[in-house]
């Protein structure tokens, strides 16, 4: 199978200013002429017939540069398009495999670091009828098929095959790339810059030469002709060259991009700096892009069919920084699409996109996205925007919307395609009773921004402002949000701001050897920190900060957002700490710059809303996130493993040790730690505790009643030690489901029949008692620890705040313990799960069986 990224491929139709004839040269020979030796492919003659043997030469500093480092073999990929061939992606009789090195089609290294290969057509395409081969068309990869040799532009290497006695034509002058329609080496010419244009046919014949459709030139019974042009229009133009020779037709085109200096003008004083400014009142629209550094920009779209047209070129700022444009005859009752293209090279959506149409995985959503405009397939390639003048507003019914106390907070995390059947905000909507019922006051959505495919868990991100439209549209999630704040939950998203994946037009913009390149003001070229993905974002960079508060302003603003999770926030650093897993200790380590750039993200979203959560998956030293938990920032706190070795009932080495529960294991001041036994990332507590929980004669953690009775102490020990708590979906009824069913980020099934289940559907409700005290007694807010005893399999610890005091005990052992009874917990006590009265003096013992708990209160604790 072919593989390949998309090609980006212009067509515009532009009057020429003139051109200046020459005069024509009959008596030149083909023999007379050299071949080209400019180039990402050449070949060792003029005309590459299709019966003879043609040697190829590749030039890897040109074109995408994929290969240019590669030490190793590298193998030809190879096909025709034929007069069959849907379009130019369309291959036929492909002759290689992508998964095998073939010896044959292994490149040989010349001395002077190019590489070459000799073919015949006829000998690989037996049986082809070469009248029916427009193009030879190829790829060069390496041999373990990752990295792949192609034009600037991304699309396929192209060579023209003709027949002998069949009259064909070449441009000796300027110098192509090999692109499908051939486009110029030099990326682009001045207005009014002169350019000669030379060609030459194998056949004497008249000659004929236009541009843009409009017929320049025709010369009879020459072989070659030559002509110098001027273009008094900004963008591209087609040249066509024509033979008319024995009877017989041959046509060749090339493609020229015609720049000139930018206007140079000051932003609009009420227009945004990037993205889309409306207007209204005045029916005008500014688009605004940041992209310092490039030539020319020109706006494409559904108005004016995605030409390059003069009229669409964006003036640049004085900085050199922004580039803009205001129209003011678009028609504001309908949906338009656009596109920029940069410097005649490339295309790409707005970064600042709120909704985008891909051409690759639109197609499998189906019809819940017919409100949007279809893609435009016959005019453009590669991610498109959505402009909507005419949106349906939101009428919210909350408007100021009361959040938890941050130390009341029991957060249910979920992910929007795994939590329903229909896989969006509406049925997250419409399950809101479920979760009333189990008594979490705020919602986690995983990430919810344009991402690349659909089907992902969301930290693949391309668009950060645009809403996954996979999951619904905007003003369903805005009545989800609605819907959450009328119930007293609130509403926390997950972003992805540590990188960006390749869609993203903030890597594209800067490209170069098919990865975002030094000159790229948002990204570094090399990760600073280990398990990167993506492309990693440089938040010392002020383009890069004020790209990260845009963002947050606009999912705050637009969709009342109450807080956000930032994933792999400790990456926020610019320390050169490596890519490996060996720095990892490097890359916990103190860092101040990061701290102050989390100080900063911190204090400008208070600006927006004061009461706004800002939560942390940092793990880095205690030193650092005491100091970031000090100014009001939450922390993940990963408990995961010490309640799983708890579950399963493993103790030695104390690896079931629950300390770190508490502020005072990590020197916080205040409880800003967000415990938590399962999130999306860890393996499910139940799944670990069916498969390797211990066992003691007829007492086994693999008996599932007896798994989710250690699951409702070990949600004892969460819920009720102090600050906020976050439950991962479904882990309130002993979800046992490997994380890695179906590959880790796939799609899970729903379990909503587990609820039937007894033991299931009581471990729901204990969760939903515990949920109800911690969040109406204040002692779980923020209560000062005691005592504790944590490290073995009999557990305990005493809390106090006020005149309340609360001992919580629990056996994780797999057999019978004893409590001893110290002054500490000598005394009457309530029993807050049995309802009765307990009296211990001291010296005492207490059995307590394996998986059995208690949840002790000096005085009943409010129901």
């Amino acid at each position: 199978m072919k593989h390949y990224f998309i090609s980006l491929f212009f067509s515009v139709s532009i009057v020429f200013f003139g051109c200046k004839k020459n005069n024509p040269s009959s008596e030149t020979t083909v023999e007379e002429v050299a071949p080209n030796d400019i180039g990402l492919a050449t070949t060792n003659q003029l005309f590459n017939y299709w019966d003879e043997s043609i040697t190829l030469f590749f030039d890897l500093n040109k074109g995408n540069r994929a290969l240019v480092s590669e030490n190793e073999s590298l193998y030809l990929h190879i096909g025709l398009i034929t007069t069959a061939s849907k379009d130019e992606h369309d291959w036929k009789e492909v002759a290689t495999d992508w998964s095998k090195n073939i010896e044959a089609y292994k490149l040989n290294r010349q001395p002077n670091g190019s590489y070459s290969i000799t073919i015949n057509p006829t000998q690989i395409f037996k049986g082809i009828n070469g009248s029916e081969v427009f193009k030879i068309a190829l790829l060069i990869r390496n041999a373990a098929g990752t990295l792949v040799q192609r034009n600037k532009d991304g699309s396929d290497i192209y060579i023209p095959v003709v027949l002998k006695n069949k009259a064909a034509l070449v441009f000796l002058q300027p110098n192509t790339q090999p692109t499908y329609i051939l486009t110029t080496e030099k990326e682009s010419y001045m207005l009014n810059e002169e350019l000669a244009i030379d060609v030459l046919s194998n056949i004497r014949g008249k000659l004929s030469i236009r541009i843009d459709n409009v017929l320049q030139e025709s010369v009879n019974d020459v072989l070659k002709h030559t002509f110098t042009c001027k273009f008094g229009k900004l963008g591209f133009h087609i040249i066509n060259a024509r033979i008319e020779a024995n009877g017989s037709t041959f046509e060749e085109q090339i493609r020229v991009f015609v720049n000139d200096k930018p206007e140079i003008e000051e932003l609009p004083l009420h227009a945004n700096k990037n993205g889309i400014t409306i207007d209204k009142q005045s029916k005008a629209v500014t688009f605004a892009l940041t992209a310092p550094g490039k030539l020319n920009v020109f706006l494409l779209g559904s108005f004016n069919n995605y030409q390059a047209e003069s009229k669409y070129v964006l003036k640049q700022t004085p900085n050199g920084d922004t580039w803009w444009l205001t129209l003011t005859d678009l028609d504001f009752s309908k949906k338009h699409t656009y596109q920029f293209l940069i410097d005649g090279q490339f295309k790409i959506a707005d970064p600042y996109s709120h909704i985008i149409l891909d051409p690759i995985y639109d197609g499998s959503i189906g019809k819940s996205i017919a409100y949007l405009p279809s893609y435009p397939k016959e005019n453009t390639a590669g991610n498109v925007s959505v402009l909507d003048l005419n949106n349906e507003e939101y009428h919210w019914k909350v408007q100021n919307f009361i959040k938890p106390n941050p130390y009341d907070l029991v957060i249910y995390e979920l992910l929007t395609r795994d939590f329903s059947m229909a896989h969006d905000f509406l049925s997250i909507r419409d399950s809101i009773p479920y979760l009333k019922r189990l008594g979490i006051n705020a919602v986690e959505l995983l990430p919810i921004q344009e991402s690349e495919g659909n089907s992902s868990w969301g930290y693949n991100p391309s668009f950060h402002l645009a809403l996954d439209k996979y999951y619904g549209r905007e003003n369903e999630l805005k009545s989800l949000v609605d819907n959450l704040h009328l119930q007293g939950i609130a509403v926390i998203v997950d972003v992805v701001l540590n990188h960006a994946f390749g869609q993203s037009p903030l890597a594209q913009l800067y490209f170069e050897n098919i990865t975002t390149s030094s000159s790229n003001i948002w990204f570094n070229m090399q990760a600073r920190h280990p398990y990167n993905v993506g492309y990693d974002f440089n938040h010392e960079s002020a383009y890069t900060q004020d790209f990260v508060k845009d963002v947050l302003k606009y999912w705050m603003v637009e969709f009342k957002i109450d807080g956000f999770r930032f994933d792999l926030s400790k990456g926020f650093t610019q320390k050169n700490t490596g890519v490996s897993g060996d720095d990892v200790a490097s890359w916990s380590a103190y860092d101040a710059g990061r701290i102050a750039i989390w100080k900063d993200y911190h204090n400008y979203l208070k600006t927006i809303d004061p009461t706004c959560y800002v939560i942390l998956e940092h793990f880095a030293v205690d030193e650092e996130e005491r100091e970031l938990a000090a100014t009001g920032m939450l922390l993940w706190n990963n408990m995961n493993r010490s309640f799983n070795e708890a579950t399963m009932g493993y103790h030695t080495a104390s690896q079931s040790d629950l300390s770190r529960l508490f502020a005072e294991a990590h020197g916080f001041e205040t409880p800003n730690l967000i415990s938590y036994m399962e999130s999306h990332d860890e393996e499910r507590i139940q799944f670990k505790n069916a498969q390797y929980g211990n066992v003691a004669g007829s007492y086994s953690v693999k008996n599932l009643s007896t798994a989710l009775d250690r699951i409702k102490a070990a949600a004892t020990f969460l819920l009720t030690s102090p600050g906020p708590k976050m439950i991962w979906q479904f882990g309130e009824f002993g979800y046992d489901i490997s994380i890695d069913e179906n590959d880790r980020t796939g799609e899970k099934p729903l379990k909503w029949d587990y609820l039937k289940n007894a033991s299931r559907s009581g471990l729901f409700d204990h969760y939903a008692k515990l949920i109800r005290l911690k969040k109406t007694n204040p002692i779980f807010r923020n209560a000062t620890l005691q005592l504790s005893s944590l490290k073995d399999g009999l557990k305990y610890y005493v809390m106090t705040a006020g005149d309340q005091r609360v001992l919580v005990i629990g056996n994780f052992d797999i057999v019978n313990r004893d409590l001893s009874i110290t002054n500490a917990l000598s005394g009457t006590w309530y029993d807050n799960m049995q309802h009765s009265i307990l009296n211990w003096e001291v010296g005492h013992h207490i059995a307590i069986k394996p998986g059995e708990y208690y949840l002790l209160s000096k005085t009943k604790l409010i129901n």
